[in-house]
C-alpha cells in the first residue's frame, strides 16, 4: 500500500465519518469521533459489502458511498451497545 492510497482511505473515512454523522443524528460522537467512526467504517464496508453480494461499483464516490454505509452500520451499533 503506498502513502498516496492510504491518504485517499483517510480522505474517503473522514467524508464518509461526517456523512454518517449526519445521517444518524443523536448516535454519534463529534466531528472527530465521526471522522475516526468513518475511517473504520471504510474497512468495516470493503469487508462486509462484497460478502453480502452489494457492489456498488468503483471509483472514489463509490468509495464514499461504501464507507458511508459501513459508518452508519459502525454507529448505529455503537448506538445499540452505549444504550444498553
Amino acid at each position: 500500500m503506498t502513502i498516496e492510497t492510504l491518504i485517499i482511505w483517510l480522505i474517503v473515512g473522514a467524508v464518509a465519518g461526517w456523512l454518517a454523522g449526519q445521517i444518524v443524528k443523536g448516535i454519534g460522537f463529534g466531528l472527530i469521533g465521526n471522522i475516526v467512526v468513518g475511517i473504520v467504517g471504510a474497512f468495516v464496508a470493503g469487508w462486509l459489502l462484497p460478502r453480502i453480494g452489494i457492489n456498488i461499483g468503483g471509483g472514489i464516490i463509490a468509495a464514499v458511498i461504501n464507507a458511508t454505509i459501513g459508518a452508519v452500520i459502525l454507529l448505529v451499533i455503537i448506538g445499540l451497545v452505549k444504550r444498553a
